[in-house]
């Protein structure tokens, strides 16, 4: 499989710990790479972001307007049918991407997932599907896609990966109720949810850059 295009970033050589950090719809590699410098991850080991951009499609929703998407969009709300292959071909394409990681010496258990919006979708996806143990999962701004399929395709390796799941309260992309609902299945299952909301619309706070940087602090030292 061919890897899709990434921006990668190294807080220091010879990194031993892995970031990759998945945008929204219509926007590409170049979303987050900004927020790096932000996080305050002083002190840790050395740490490689790999902001991937997905590949661009007509998305239904946008009235079949192509652009970067990780899956087609028919429509915002739980009940709207949802593009399975497309959200399968886009775990493929993320799964590659963390074992060219563990390819390049990185242990499973430094690699954090993480994503906003449709990214968010899309970590939750792979995450708990995923056949190795992660070191945590960062949803943002976004929900869990397929929830009836969960159950019956989710891997055991990382039932108790740290999950950290945020969303803005004046949200009108993906409503908070949709996130509030993922949150409520993912906890009803077992999973380690540490749930935040911000006073902000589909964009990220302030204060939500200072939880992220303490939450990849934790799940990146857990392990060493």
């Amino acid at each position: 499989m061919e890897l899709l295009p990434c921006i990668e970033m190294q807080t220091s050589d010879n990194p031993t710990a892995a970031i990759i950090w998945l945008h929204g719809l219509g926007a590409d590699g170049n979303d987050f790479a900004s927020l790096v410098p932000q996080l305050d991850l002083n002190g840790l080991p050395g740490i490689r972001f790999v902001f991937p951009s997905a590949p661009s499609m007509p998305v239904t929703v946008n009235g079949g307007y192509v652009m970067p998407a990780w899956y087609d969009i028919i429509g915002r709300s739980d009940s709207d049918p949802e593009d399975a292959g497309g959200i399968q071909n886009s775990a493929k394409a993320i799964g590659a991407l963390i074992e060219r990681e563990a390819s390049r010496g990185i242990v499973y258990q430094n690699i954090v997932l993480a994503g906003f919006s449709q990214g968010c979708a899309m970590v939750l996806h792979t995450g708990l599907r995923f056949p190795q143990r992660l070191a945590g999962i960062m949803a943002l701004s976004g929900y869990l896609p397929l929830a009836s399929s969960v159950l019956a395709e989710r891997n055991p390796a990382n039932q108790d990966t740290p999950i950290f799941l945020a969303h803005g309260d004046w949200d009108a992309v993906i409503i908070p109720e949709r996130s509030e609902r993922s949150r409520d299945f993912l906890q009803a299952n077992g999973y380690d949810v540490q749930w935040k909301n911000y006073p902000m619309e589909h964009s990220l706070h302030p204060i939500e850059v200072i939880d992220i940087g303490h939450f990849l602090r934790r799940v990146l030292t857990m392990h060493g």
